[in-house]
């Protein structure tokens, strides 16, 4: 990629934005195009804007999550690509982005270093994936038996927030029947025999978050 390589911000917090941009700044090659306070206004201005790269956080509060804001981002020809950056490391964060469509998977405490070559990466279609994140994927690769898929993992997410099979069902849309299956399947891969156990277990394994 010759020229600079164009960014977007896509975080809701003003500081963590700020401290974003005089990191980035110090690099000649990169230049801030744009910020966004929500995964909603980070479509819009990702729609609207000439970049290369969107650096997207992953909780927003209320509404769209930066998952869905890459999958939204993502699905458009000539769409810039994404570029994580958060502090959530579990599984499911993970396996939501990359499905999702995200090129790379960073975490907030990266050098200054690995963050621009992360960028770089990313802005020329190569993956960029923090140390952390590359040993959880590696791992679930090792062990594909035990590991629990994208959409087990989302249910027990669910699951861990307190929803009851119906309104996994309605969340989902799915049956029932569907996710006492997927539930089955989790307790089997967790070696567990109940909805507590296997969220504990899911945490302590960093498969969802705390």
């Amino acid at each position: 990629m010759s020229g600079r390589i164009r960014l977007i911000l896509a975080d809701d917090h003003p500081v963590v934005r700020t401290g974003l941009r005089a990191v980035l700044d110090t690099e000649p090659d990169f230049r801030v195009v744009a910020e966004a306070s929500s995964a909603e206004e980070a479509v819009r201005v990702a729609a609207a804007t000439a970049a290369d790269v969107v650096l997207m956080d992953l909780q927003f509060g209320a509404g769209m999550t930066g998952s869905e804001a890459t999958a939204a981002i993502t699905e458009r020809q000539q769409a810039p690509r994404v570029l994580v950056l958060t502090t959530y490391d579990t599984d499911a964060d993970i396996l939501a982005a990359i499905e999702a469509g995200a090129t790379g998977y960073l975490l907030k405490d990266a050098p200054p270093d690995e963050l621009a070559q992360g960028v770089r990466a990313a802005a020329e279609g190569r993956s960029a994936l923090a140390p952390a994140v590359a040993d959880r994927l590696m791992a679930r690769m090792r062990t594909p038996a035990t590991a629990l898929s994208g959409r087990e993992t989302e249910v027990l997410g669910l699951v861990a927030d307190g929803l009851s099979n119906h309104e996994i069902s309605k969340r989902l849309f799915l049956s029932q029947a569907t996710v006492k299956s997927h539930l089955v399947h989790i307790y089997d891969k967790l070696g567990v025999e109940s909805r507590t156990s296997a969220v504990a277990a899911a945490q302590s394994r960093g498969l969802i978050r705390r």
